[in-house]
């Protein structure tokens, strides 16, 4: 047998085989073989995920929209931006506007793209499409049956303060508030 042929990046790994072992309502877990640069092969653990949106949305005063709420694979109660998952063949805009609605009670006016993050691509394909959020007016559409959400409006310097302390300890909030940072004519 000959060796095969390392990547040609000295990188990107090559999956040879891809068995799902769990298929949930949200994740789908998989154990992959995959060919290594170097030619030999290893097992990767993937959780394939459909997507998601995080807001970063402002009030008419300035103060930034955040959610309580408990997180089970954390085990505690946390401070996050406004989030969902995507539904089947959503597209991220409106998958954006729809969690707005639903989490905090409002609409936004104007809504623009932040960009995205991997929160954790070691692991899982999920991709969080964040959005900043301006102009809103109250629109309210109903909680998922198993949402428990306290919204809270607070500065940004309030807010800047809380990832500082660990307070906020959610990766896409943390992400998605220092974007919105960036863009002075909402932020002062």
């Amino acid at each position: 047998m000959s060796t095969p042929e390392p990547a040609a990046d000295g990188l990107t790994e090559t999956t040879l085989s891809s068995d799902l072992i769990y298929d949930g309502r949200v994740v789908h877990l998989y154990v992959e073989t995959v060919r290594l640069p170097n030619g030999s092969t290893a097992k990767r653990d993937v959780i394939k995920h459909i997507g998601a949106v995080a807001i970063v949305a402002f009030d008419a005063d300035g103060k930034m929209l955040l959610v309580r709420q408990y997180r089970q694979a954390a085990r505690r109660i946390l401070l996050e931006i406004p989030a969902g998952t995507l539904e089947p063949g959503e597209a991220p805009l409106a998958c954006a506007i729809r969690e707005l609605q639903e989490e905090t009670g409002y609409k936004p006016g104007k809504i623009e793209s932040l960009g995205g993050i991997f929160p954790a691509p070691g692991y899982t394909s999920e991709f969080i499409h964040l959005f900043l959020a301006t102009d809103l007016t109250e629109s309210r559409l109903a909680l998922d049956e198993d949402e428990f959400i306290e919204v809270l409006h607070l500065s940004v310097a309030d807010t800047l303060k809380l990832i500082a302390s660990g307070e906020i300890a959610d990766a896409k909030s943390i992400s998605g508030i220092l974007l919105a940072q960036q863009r002075a004519s909402v932020i002062s």
